[in-house]
């Protein structure tokens, strides 16, 4: 292997950087020094920095996700005109949105291959392979020449770009979420995690603001001539900087993990993700858990502004509003909420208080909206039930986190993610839609919310809460 590409050998652990070494070094002999004399010990103002700095470069990825999501999205109709061509608008529509769930159909792969990367090289080589697929898979969507210009390779680029965003988020949320949580000592893991969540919720709100602020800005020429791909090129100049940040990160995967799936050689090696046992009944528990929120969030958010469109004849309005208020709630809300899950002994209960909150009050909500249908209404149940979801997903990954062992920590949570998001999240609109046309029912939406909240409920009373360990 080129010596430029060692770092995605399996095992490999670059050392930290001399300074960065000597630096560590020092804080660690002044800190002894200051046990020993039983002087107090106040927080040292460079490891701080180390640790905002690991923040940001491990939810930097995730957040692309998002940013990527919600631009594609805003962009559809115009990116199936331009790639789909059809005999009608709404099947080129179909044919750009049909392209797009792809990206979710691989993402339990990428949770299983890079989760296993993860657990055996460490979790830095596999955020960086991450950062530069996504980036790359974001670069080829934004830079496809047309259907117009090269006939079907357009439309194949576009698809082999979304598989590599699918493939590459399916890995993140486990790598990342778990060097957030092992890089934090008991008592600050909850807020460390947090920010997985937050990053969501701001670069869904800055995707949606750019978006806006194109479509305000130009001409609908000059959208169909080069302005939807603005939002994609910056996603693409997030790449390089994802990779120097991540490339300086310190791993975080436990010695003891590294020497468990390299003991037999290169050939043992490249079977050891397969072969180790992976707790199954966790993570099928885990899957459950999180269909609750991913099943919020993608009906909530994402589709009933639409579908009060269709029923209500909301203005579309709704949509963007209801967009940047579940991004600010995420953004604001989740590192308050990592704190709140820091301070409790046992997440169990709060996790059943704020499902069973969250189901009590689902058809109340579309009761209001059915009652009093305005922008307003729709805003003020936006807030409450992604609040709701914000204020107790922090504390959901956290209990997940601690009850794995770290030799399969991030394939494990990999796969809960991205199978839960893919079956639940990924096919939301089908089944809501699905369910919509067999009963005529408005509450469609609840009813589809609150049985995704019932298995979340039951995912959460099957997993086995453990002792908060990192290593």
């Amino acid at each position: 292997m080129a010596p430029a590409l060692t770092w995605l050998q399996p095992g490999f652990n670059p050392a930290p950087s001399p300074v960065l070494s000597s630096e560590q070094g020092f804080i660690m002999n002044v800190a002894h020094q200051r046990a020993a004399s039983g002087a107090p010990q106040a927080p040292d103002a460079s490891a701080t920095r180390t640790k905002r700095s690991m923040v940001l470069a491990a939810a930097l990825g995730n957040g692309l996700e998002f940013f990527d999501f919600t631009v594609y999205s805003f962009f559809s109709a115009l990116i199936g005109q331009l790639f789909f061509p059809a005999h009608d608008a709404l099947t080129s529509l179909m044919m750009s949105l049909a392209t797009f769930g792809v990206g979710f159909v691989v993402r339990p792969l990428g949770g299983v291959l890079i989760g296993a990367y993860a657990d055996r090289a460490g979790r830095k080589p596999a955020l960086i392979l991450t950062v530069l697929l996504m980036a790359l898979g974001t670069g080829l969507i934004g830079l496809a020449p047309t259907y117009a210009q090269i006939g079907l390779a357009a439309p194949a680029l576009i698809v082999l770009g979304r598989l590599l965003q699918g493939f590459s988020a399916g890995g993140e949320v486990g790598a990342a979420t778990t060097l957030l949580m092992e890089a934090g000592r008991e008592g600050q893991r909850g807020r460390l995690v947090s920010w997985q969540m937050a990053s969501q919720g701001g670069a869904a709100l800055a995707g949606a603001l750019i978006a806006v602020l194109l479509s305000k800005s130009l001409t609908h020429e000059q959208l169909v001539a080069w302005g939807w791909r603005v939002p994609f090129l910056v996603g693409l100049a997030i790449g390089p900087i994802g990779f120097w940040m991540r490339s300086r990160l310190d791993d975080t995967l436990p010695a003891h993990a590294v020497s468990a799936s390299q003991t037999n050689g290169s050939a043992s090696r490249a079977a050891a993700p397969v072969r180790r046992k992976l707790p199954l009944r966790q993570i099928v528990a885990g899957t459950m858990l999180v269909i609750g929120a991913t099943g919020t969030m993608y009906t909530i958010v994402f589709f009933l502004p639409a579908f009060l469109a269709l029923t209500l004849h909301m203005p579309t309005a709704a949509a963007s509003a209801s967009g940047g208020i579940a991004g600010v709630v995420l953004l604001v809300g989740s590192p308050l909420a990592g704190r709140l899950a820091d301070r409790v002994k046992r997440r169990k209960p709060m996790l059943a208080a704020g499902s069973l909150v969250s189901l009590a009050l689902l058809f109340p909500a579309f009761a209001a909206i059915a009652a009093w249908p305005s922008v307003g209404t729709v805003l003020a149940v936006v807030l409450v039930l992604v609040g709701l979801m914000t204020l107790t997903s922090p504390a959901g990954f956290l209990m997940m986190l601690e009850a794995l062992r770290p030799e399969v920590r991030a394939t494990s949570l990999g796969i809960i993610y991205a199978v839960g998001v893919t079956l639940f999240g990924g096919f939301a609109q089908l089944a809501v839609g699905a369910l919509w046309r067999a009963t005529g029912s408005f509450y469609a939406p609840a009813w589809y919310v609150f049985g995704c909240g019932i298995i979340s409920l039951a995912g959460l009373m099957l997993f086995e809460e453990k002792t908060a360990t990192a290593h």
